[in-house]
């Protein structure tokens, strides 16, 4: 089973059952899902939590709860610009600058454009905890998100920079649908998942509503950019990669 028909199968299993919250459909993004609260609320009570003063989030619905306990925890929170096309391609959100009566508004997908501010990578503090959003995951820390690569590039730009290392905890919030060796997994039991490439970021922890795994990981995390792996074109649309590319022969 390779990962676009994993995607299609959980995409497939929230559309059919009631599980999945707006927005809708679920194909094609990051599903949002009912009990993402309450993962949330389970992320805030681990030790990688409490002990991070910046985090790194994706912008889609489902980890919106986790955003805006982070800002009112008093973690600042960086988020990827759409598709990294801008030259300051992360957001920031400050604690000490967004009133806390603004949170709610501040962690939506249009709140963080209007209350963040653009930061280039070489700007972003070091950040400790990164919470990625998740079509499917497995209980040793494998992810697949929705296709583009975006999350694993975010993480290969700021490793560049040692804005993130070995000792960044990776985390993620879904529904035990997405746990795709779980006993609600989307695509059942008997299937063989596909492999994690060498660019995908291995997860340190997977959190669902009703559970908290720490995954033991063993696969490498990306030391940097895989310049080979990236077109003329991905580079052309992407500044900061543009940038920094080195010269090819």
């Amino acid at each position: 089973m390779d990962k676009q028909a994993v995607r299609e199968a959980v995409w497939d299993a929230f559309d059919e059952g009631d599980q999945a919250r707006f927005p809708f459909p679920p194909h094609d993004r990051i599903p949002n899902f009912a009990g993402a609260d309450a993962a949330a609320e389970r992320l805030a009570e681990t030790e990688a939590w409490d002990a991070a003063a910046t985090l790194k989030a994706n912008p889609d619905a489902p980890q919106l709860p986790v955003r805006r306990a982070a800002l009112r925890a008093g973690k600042t929170v960086y988020v990827a610009q759409p598709r990294l096309r801008d030259p300051d391609p992360f957001l920031r959100l400050d604690p000490t600058e967004i009133p806390a009566e603004e949170i709610d508004d501040a962690t939506t997908v249009s709140g963080i454009s209007e209350y963040g501010t653009p930061t280039a990578p070489e700007d972003v503090a070091r950040v400790d905890l990164i919470v990625a959003g998740s079509v499917g995951v497995t209980t040793d820390g494998a992810r697949i998100g929705k296709g583009e690569g975006y999350s694993d590039l975010e993480w290969a730009v700021l490793r560049e920079l040692d804005a993130v290392d070995d000792g960044t905890t990776v985390a993620t919030t879904v529904h035990e649908l997405s746990v795709l060796d779980g006993p609600e997994s989307a695509v059942g039991t008997d299937v063989d998942l596909p492999t994690p490439d060498a660019h995908d970021v291995p997860l340190d922890l997977v959190v669902t509503p009703e559970r908290t795994l720490a995954t033991e990981a063993t696969d490498a995390r990306p030391d940097g950019v895989d310049w080979d792996a990236l077109d003329a074109e991905k580079l052309s649309e992407i500044p900061v990669l543009a940038e920094r590319a080195p010269e090819r022969g």
